[in-house]
This record gives structure tokens, C-alpha cells and sequence, in this order.
């Protein structure tokens, strides 16, 4: 009995304890710990984020090229709801009763989906007009669960470079998962500097803590807005576009497809990147942006495509002036070297086809005059001197140079989806003629044709390259960050391992090519009063009329900018590519275009090759 009595006294005390432990807990809940005061409160409050103005853009000269705008959406906390004049509601937002039925049907899908939660915000309605939100903000207090959140759009102050800037839209499921800083319905930079920048432009997210009553209505900023977080705006950033060389290299392309790309050889700065056809850039912002990306996206022309840096094309002649470097630095030829040249290169029964010239020439006046069977041998010399020992391994020393040029690998330009173009290996041939093969085989390649395709910003790339006398920084379209640097890869110099001392020679023959009147090839660049050079390509297309080639850089001793351009189906580089590189290099450096060139510039603003009118 004695120790049933203990027992009792035991479990009596633990119960004691118990509840002395829980009286005090809530004591202390309630009147020391302000937690649970801040947790009733919870109960009335609302999370708001603010979302921080986007970075602006700038250009090289600073022009404003990028800006913001104002953007609501209608947000909804489907707990919150009540019945609702669905009349005025529809009226307020430009919708009819269908339309209206149709999107709580999605937002319950989405609540039995787990997608959205019952207690917290989502987007009910996206990307308010100005009429709807002024409406809403004065009858917003009769549609419980509702309320407008703000954010920005992008704003694009010119209707050019489209394929530079890239657009904004909304995050997808692996975004989601990849950077913790997005939720959905986040948007974010796609393509573009908006989209290599993205970490730079977007800033930081605010959260605004508001009281609301039992209908879901502001009362005031909970404790003072003592746990705000302001936004913090993204940084604004300076390109090294010149907006108006855009605007001009965008004009002279109309209605043509092809690309233009120039630089600033002394730093790999992009002036130009035009991709043709092209579009307004404003057509991808707000609510006509799936509407309009879909039509552009199904066009034939492929007005999204950016073919600077995405387009492979044969080099045509332009890829002489590179063939000399590497027979120069081989010892094959010298300056003075001749070859013959019988209105082509002719081996036996082989024959590839040349333009008629006088003949023998020598290096200069074989780039001036673009003769295919100077290079034909200056390729084989290279590629079969007995050093090599085998085919193959003369070839992979010719190709290593090639990729010391940039050629056949990413540049690591600061854009997206850069092709590498392509040059092949000595094992590609293994594979296609089983191992027996020459230099007679692959002679095309001598000529910039064969398997042989690089991109528009290679081929700039390779104009600067000879500008600088044998080095080239990666080119780049960032100039500055604020409170930031850019990469720093960009600063570093890559050498071709061509002696400098090689490229005189070379840069004669392509001023020859602009200025002499006996054999050059590309008059049609010339620009009194600059020192132009350049060089003439005609690629040859399976699909159709020859692809128009040019590459040039000016002034010659002091080069500020080196271009490439390539226009489609345009047959002589002389004919199109010649005179568009000419106006591009005279708007950048005079900033207007001499009266003595009027027609040739009128002659290139109203050419047309897509519609067969010229």
C-alpha cells in the first residue's frame, strides 16, 4: 500500500511539473518573448516584393540604348477571396466573363497542383496596361484577395541591335532550380547582354511588409516598415557598341541577309554587330512578346538568327591574306615569290579556276589581284615540305596556325551561343578517303573553300588581327560595369606566332587591293583621304549565286577599326560587301559620308537581294 502511495506522489509531481513548465512557457510567450506577438501578427501582415529597376545600358559614347518602364500585375492570396462583382471585375480588366472563369480555372489547377499557395501572393493577371491599373487602383478595396504588384520592363531607345541586347522574359523550371535568387514568375535576360550581364543588371530584390484587414486591404506599413528591405538597383553597364554605326550598318542591310561586324583592333572592342535581317527589339517586351516571337521565330528569313556569331561561311579569298602568313613564316615564299597562274591551277587533269590576269605576280600583287593560283601553291609548299614527313602531319601544322588565328574553336566572345566554325583535322580526311590523300586532295581549302567555314566574327576577328601585326584581344561588346571590371580575359593578348616583320607585305597588297587601279579588286571601298586596305572574297554557295566577301581595317599604320562583312547570294565581293565595309569605315571615322559617295551609299541603302530588286 506504502508503495502505491509513492507511485501516486511520483506521477503526481511529473504532472505538476508539467503543467508548471507549460504555464510558464506561455507566460513567457506572452509577455517577455515579442516572437509571438510578431507571429500573431503574421496572421495580418502581407510579404510584398519590390523588384529593383533593372540596370541601363549604355553605348561606348554614352548614349542612353536601354531604359526602364513601369509594369504591374495583378497578384491574388486565393485563402483571402470572396465573392466578387465578376461585371465590374471583367470591365476593370478588359476581359470577358470567359476569359475571367478561364483563370481562376487555372489558378485552382494550380492550387491542387501545389504550383501556387492558398496563403501566400501569385500572379493572377501579368503585365497590367496603364488604363487597367488606373482603374483597379480606385476599385482595388471590393475584390478581396487582390492586390498590384510593380515591376519594370525593359525600354529600348533605338530599334536597332536587337541581337546585341537580347530581351527579357520570364524564368523557366531549370532557371528555377539553378539560381535560388528567382521564384516564378521572375523574369530574367534571354539572349544578349541582357542575359550575359544578367548577374549585373538585376540587382537585388526588397520585401515591403504591409498590415492588411480581414478583406485583404493596405492599412499601413507593419511596425514602421521596420523589417523592410529596399531594393537595390542593377548596375548600369556601357557597351562598346556605337549605336549609330549600328543604326547605319542595320540600314545599309536591309533587305539583304548577311552580317557586319567591326572592331576596334587596338582592344577586340565590337563598333558594329549587325545580323541581317534583324528587329526592332521592342517587339519582345510585354504582353505582344509571345504573339511577336512567334512569328519571328517561324519566319523563313529567320530574322532571330545571329549569324555574326552563329553562321558558319566559307572565307573565300579573303583567307589569301592568312595563306601568306603562314607561307612566310613557313620560308615556302618569299615577298618577291611568282607563280604562274594559267586562268587557274591546273595539276595534270586537275584544274581550279582563276580570273583572267596577267601572270606571273608576286605576293603583293597577288593579294591586290586575288589569284587562286598563287595560293593553290603557296598551300601545297606549306603542307608538303619534307620536314613534315607525311600529308598529315603537314597539314596539322598548317591548321595549327589556323587556330592561333581564332579559327575552328569558340573566340569566347561575351554572347551566347557562339559557333566554333569549323576546320577540319588530318583524321578527317583519314576518314573520308581512308587514308589516301594529298595536298592536291584539300587544295580548295588553299582558297578559303572546301570544308573549310568560319563565322562573320572570326573573319573580323582576322582583319584585326593583320591590323595589329599579328595579335588580337577576344572581341568583346563590354566596356564597363559599374562599381565593377570586366572580365579580365579580355585584356589578354593572343599571338599568332607569325613574325611581325611578315605582315608589311601582306597589308601592301591589301592597300593595292583598294587603290590600284591596274589590279585592285576592291576600288569600290575607297574612301578619299583614308588609308583604307582591304580584301575582295566571292564564296562559292552550292545553294544558289555567290556569297559577296570583304574584309578591311583603316586607317593602315594607325588602325581604329577592322570589318568584315559577308552578304548572302551578293555574287563579287567588290559588288555589295566592298562598299558597304567603305561607308561603315567613313562613317566611323569622318562621322558623315562625302558628297563624291552619295551614290554609292544610296546605291547600297536601296539594294534589294531578297526581293530580286537592285
Amino acid at each position: 500500500m506504502g508503495n502505491i502511495n509513492k507511485r501516486s506522489i511520483v506521477i503526481a509531481l511529473i504532472f505538476v511539473s508539467l503543467a508548471l513548465t507549460f504555464v510558464l512557457k506561455l507566460f513567457n510567450l506572452q509577455v517577455y518573448d515579442p516572437s509571438y506577438k510578431s507571429y500573431a501578427e503574421n496572421n495580418t501582415r502581407r510579404e510584398i516584393v519590390t523588384f529593383p529597376a533593372r540596370g541601363l545600358v549604355y553605348d561606348r559614347n554614352n548614349n542612353l540604348i536601354v531604359s526602364n518602364q513601369a509594369d504591374y500585375d495583378l497578384m491574388v492570396v486565393p485563402r483571402e477571396l470572396k465573392s466578387l462583382d465578376t461585371t465590374s471585375f471583367c470591365n476593370a480588366l478588359e476581359i470577358t466573363k470567359e476569359e475571367l472563369v478561364e483563370l481562376f480555372d487555372k489558378m485552382r489547377t494550380k492550387l491542387k497542383y501545389r504550383k501556387i499557395s492558398a496563403i501566400k501572393p501569385s500572379i493572377f493577371y501579368k503585365q497590367l496596361s496603364a488604363k487597367q491599373y488606373g482603374y483597379l487602383q480606385e476599385k482595388l478595396y471590393k475584390y478581396d484577395g487582390f492586390f498590384v504588384q510593380r515591376r519594370t520592363l525593359r525600354n529600348y531607345e533605338y530599334p536597332y541591335a536587337a541581337h546585341i541586347l537580347g530581351y527579357i522574359g520570364e524564368v523557366g523550371s531549370k532557371d528555377l532550380k539553378r539560381d535560388k535568387y528567382y521564384t516564378k514568375g521572375d523574369y530574367h535576360g534571354i539572349n544578349g547582354i541582357e542575359s550575359t550581364y544578367e548577374n549585373n543588371l538585376r540587382g537585388e530584390k526588397g520585401y515591403k511588409y504591409v498590415l492588411v484587414d480581414v478583406h485583404g486591404r493596405e492599412k499601413g506599413a507593419f511596425r514602421d516598415g521596420k523589417f523592410d528591405i529596399p531594393a537595390v538597383a542593377g548596375k548600369d553597364i556601357n557597351l562598346t557598341l556605337d549605336i549609330d554605326l549600328q543604326a547605319y550598318g542595320e540600314e545599309l542591310m536591309q533587305n539583304k541577309i548577311g552580317a557586319i561586324v567591326a572592331i576596334e583592333p587596338s582592344t577586340g572592342e565590337l563598333l558594329s554587330m549587325v545580323s541581317s535581317p534583324n528587329y526592332n527589339p521592342n517587339l519582345l517586351v510585354g504582353k505582344q512578346r509571345a504573339g511577336n516571337f512567334s512569328k519571328l521565330s517561324t519566319d523563313s528569313l529567320k530574322p532571330l538568327y545571329n549569324r555574326p556569331i552563329m553562321a558558319w561561311y566559307p572565307p573565300g579569298s579573303t583567307f589569301k591574306t592568312v595563306q601568306a602568313l603562314i607561307g612566310l613564316q613557313e620560308g615556302v615564299i618569299t615577298p618577291n615569290s611568282k607563280f604562274e597562274c594559267y586562268s587557274g591551277y591546273n595539276v595534270g587533269r586537275f584544274h581550279l579556276g582563276c580570273h583572267h590576269h596577267y601572270s606571273p605576280l608576286n605576293l603583293r600583287q597577288s593579294i591586290a589581284n586575288s589569284c587562286n593560283a598563287y595560293y593553290c601553291n603557296v598551300f601545297r609548299y606549306v603542307i608538303d615540305q619534307p620536314k613534315n614527313g607525311t600529308v598529315q602531319n603537314g597539314f596539322e601544322l598548317w591548321k595549327d596556325y589556323l587556330v592561333r588565328f581564332g579559327f575552328g574553336y569558340k573566340l569566347g566572345v561575351d554572347f551566347a551561343n557562339e559557333n566554333r566554325g569549323f576546320v577540319p583535322n588530318s583524321k578527317t580526311f583519314d576518314k573520308i578517303y581512308n587514308k589516301s590523300w594529298s595536298s592536291l586532295t584539300v587544295v580548295s581549302m588553299a582558297i578559303g573553300q572546301g570544308e573549310l567555314l568560319i563565322t562573320p566574327i572570326q573573319m573580323a576577328n582576322m582583319s584585326a588581327t593583320i591590323a595589329n601585326r599579328g595579335h588580337y584581344y577576344t572581341p568583346h561588346i563590354i566596356k564597363s560595369i559599374e562599381n565593377d571590371t570586366v572580365p579580365s580575359r579580355f585584356l589578354e593578348k593572343h599571338e599568332t606566332g607569325i613574325d611581325t616583320t611578315h605582315f608589311a607585305p601582306v597589308i601592301d597588297g591589301m592597300e593595292m587591293a583598294v587603290w590600284n587601279d591596274e589590279l585592285g579588286t576592291a576600288r569600290m571601298a575607297r574612301i578619299p583621304g583614308i588609308s583604307i586596305c582591304g580584301k575582295t572574297g566571292t564564296a562559292q554557295n552550292p545553294h544558289g549565286k555567290d556569297h559577296s566577301v570583304f574584309i578591311a581595317f583603316a586607317p593602315k599604320d594607325d588602325p581604329k577599326i577592322a570589318i568584315a562583312v559577308y552578304v548572302e547570294n551578293g555574287g563579287y565581293g567588290s559588288t555589295w560587301a566592298a562598299p558597304i565595309a567603305g561607308l561603315m569605315v567613313e562613317k566611323y571615322l569622318n562621322k558623315e559620308i562625302q558628297p563624291s559617295r552619295e551614290w554609292i551609299e544610296k546605291r547600297m541603302l536601296e539594294g534589294d537581294l531578297i526581293h530580286g530588286k537592285k
